[in-house]
């Protein structure tokens, strides 16, 4: 039986470019279904939940996490920059990135699903950080971003200085992680098919299909 309705639960981390390119190729591919009705929901994954308040230099990060050389890593911000460009996003590295926590940007993205910004966040987040170069892990900075999705900002001061969800974003990593995502992004169509990686359009339009026409 044909269905028009369709869950996507993305497991994702601010910190990623991978997500943002992810989500870029989703909407793409969404955008061949006129008809369907979709619901999106955000889910935490800290991929430098140890990092300190100071952040880190991008460049000396990656070469510590993942050994790569300065040049290796010039030429993959260099890719992400013309696939970003090619999806209508841009990334800005810049000799003075860094990498920064996110666990006070989860606990703000918690939030937000109770007034259904949760998406306008995130992608308002994603500008944030990769676009502007700002710091999600300053509470000023995300009680502007939080303003700019037409957010309360007392509210979002109040939420982010009582910490009152993070036990809960906590719990929500750890069940991801249970589940087996060990990297992001990670999206999960009608909580049954497992799409890692930013995936291709054509790869996940052929899943929608399938999802949305499959006998029941």
């Amino acid at each position: 039986m044909a269905t028009n309705q369709l869950q996507i639960d993305i497991i994702s981390d601010v910190m990623c470019p991978w997500c943002i390119v992810g989500y870029r190729r989703l909407e793409q591919a969404l955008s061949q279904f006129n008809d369907l009705e979709v619901k999106i929901q955000w889910h935490p994954f800290e991929l430098n939940p140890m990092m300190g308040p100071e952040g880190q230099h991008l460049g000396e990060h990656i070469a510590e996490k993942y050994g790569s050389t300065p040049e290796q890593s010039a030429q993959n911000r260099q890719r992400l920059t013309q696939m970003g460009a090619d999806l209508g996003f841009e990334f800005n590295f810049s000799d003075s990135s860094r990498i920064y926590n996110t666990l006070l940007a989860h606990q703000l993205l918690y939030w937000a699903a109770e007034s259904g910004k949760q998406t306008e966040l995130k992608l308002a987040l994603f500008s944030s950080y990769f676009t502007q170069q700002q710091n999600p892990d300053d509470i000023e900075v995300l009680i502007n971003i939080a303003t700019q999705v037409g957010l309360d900002a007392d509210e979002a001061r109040v939420v982010l200085s009582d910490k009152r969800y993070e036990k809960a974003v906590k719990e929500a990593e750890q069940l991801w992680i249970s589940r087996g995502i060990q990297a992001v992004p990670a999206i999960v169509f009608n909580q049954q098919y497992l799409v890692s990686g930013a995936q291709e359009p054509a790869t996940i339009a052929e899943l929608i299909t399938k999802l949305t026409t499959e006998e029941a």
